[in-house]
């Protein structure tokens, strides 16, 4: 019995070693070794300084997250996205700065429908202003979410008013006008200060041309059929009048000349930072970049000025933002889609990256979020965004496509190429007509 009884001990001690070093390799491997941390791509449009604030709001998620890893590539625009996807090398989640390519993203399936994931998450679609959910879809096929927005206001010098003896922003066209010239300072016939400069492409207020000034009109797009109608609607052809009058004041040529010493508009140099400019149409963004680069600079914002005969539009303004989404191909929807999620309705980090590059929160809550730093020159824009007369770009089949139509007109009026305004609009009804007949629909229904 002593013989089997040291068998069965060796047998005991050795299973028990065995046992307690299962155990101790299976403790230091830790959760990771169970579970390896599934490594996502996120592709957004933010360089520098804003780049490094999407990149923190990221480092929050990832550390509340340990089953994954995102990696943030910065500067990408609408151009790498579609290559992407067509080569079929698309990252797990893409962002775009150009809501109007929504119409593209979801009507030919380049972003998938995130209809599935917002049911089975139960979100609540009416967290979103309205005119945020309109830019995120096309016929009824949401494929996008809003990740913070952007509104169009006036930005005006504080110093060059009171030495010109202006006591207030302007609130009707006629009054900017007035102002504009009143503000404008030259020297030997150039001009070296301008009160307001109306050039159709200077800087991003005026990038896409005349579309940033249909709230400020009433300008309307299409008819109920989905026709283009910019012929037939006096607030189109009265707008372009008015902004090629004030060109003409200035002089086309000196406008250029003039404009060929700006800096440029992401930077320390931009014209109305270093007082250039007395005024100057731009998004909410601009408070963000005159904090951090010109503190010293004394500036207020307000909504832009409407049509003199239009004063109950005054307070709108032109509405966009950036969209994210989730492109087809994508190798790990379920994690891409819990980041899409978080960046697009997490209250905190909502606030956090508004307070870091200053756009406008794109929920409703967290747009009162007691962690927003308050700031009245970035008030202006929250109000701008929620008035209930701000419009954003008509969403089409043809994406962006129809508004670098409307732009190398507007380019051409300007210069004195189109002979006659009402004429030039009727052709380019019909050039919009037949580009969305062409990208498989009309216009929006």
């Amino acid at each position: 019995m002593r013989r089997w009884t040291g068998i069965l001990l060796a047998i005991l001690v050795l299973g028990a070693t065995a046992v307690a070093a299962a155990a101790k390799t299976s403790a230091s491997a830790g959760p990771q070794a169970a579970k390896k941390a599934v490594s996502i791509t996120i592709w957004v449009g933010w360089s520098a300084r804003e780049l490094k604030e999407f990149k923190g709001v990221v480092t929050e998620y990832d550390a509340k997250h340990p089953d994954v890893n995102v990696k943030v590539v910065g500067s990408i625009n609408d151009t790498k996205i579609t290559n992407a996807i067509r080569s079929g090398n698309a990252p797990d989640v893409v962002s775009s700065f150009t809501s109007a390519n929504v119409g593209v993203y979801c009507g030919t399936g380049a972003w998938v429908d995130l209809s599935p994931y917002l049911k089975k998450d139960h979100i609540d679609l009416s967290q979103f202003p309205k005119t945020s959910l309109y830019y995120t879809q096309f016929k009824g096929k949401r494929c996008a979410l809003p990740l913070l927005a952007d509104s169009y206001g006036l930005y005006y010098n504080k110093t060059l008013f009171a030495k010109a003896g202006i006591s207030r922003p302007p609130k009707t066209i006629s009054e900017l006008t007035a102002d504009a010239k009143k503000l404008t300072q030259r020297s030997g016939g150039k001009i070296t200060v301008a009160g307001f400069d109306p050039f159709w492409g200077m800087y991003s207020g005026n990038f896409a041309d005349m579309t940033n000034y249909a709230p400020l009109y009433g300008g309307q797009y299409f008819n109920g059929k989905g026709k283009a109608v910019l012929a037939d609607r006096f607030a189109w052809s009265k707008l372009l009048r008015w902004q090629k009058g004030l060109v003409d004041w200035y002089g086309y040529d000196k406008l250029v000349r003039f404009q060929a010493g700006f800096g440029d508009e992401f930077s320390a140099s931009n014209a109305f930072e270093v007082g250039k400019l007395a005024m100057m149409m731009d998004g909410e963004w601009r408070v963000a970049f005159i904090a951090a680069e010109h503190p010293e600079l004394k500036y207020g914002t307000a909504p832009m000025p409407v049509d003199d005969a239009h004063p109950e539009l005054y307070g709108a303004g032109s509405v966009n933002g950036t969209i994210i989404g989730i492109p087809k191909g994508g190798k790990n929807p379920d994690q891409a889609w819990a980041l899409v999620k978080y960046l697009t309705t997490d209250n905190h980090a909502l606030a956090r990256f508004s307070n870091g590059i200053r756009n406008v929160p794109s929920t409703r809550s967290s747009a009162k979020s007691k962690e927003l730093k308050p700031d009245p020159n970035f008030a202006t824009f929250i109000r701008i965004f929620n008035n209930k007369h701000s419009t954003t770009a008509p969403i089409t089949a043809a994406g962006n496509a129809n508004l670098s139509l409307i732009s190398r007109f507007t380019v051409k009026y300007q210069a004195g190429k189109v002979k006659n305004l009402h004429d030039g609009l009727k052709t380019l009804d019909r050039q919009i007509d037949a580009q969305n007949a062409q990208a498989g629909g009309g216009g929006p229904p």
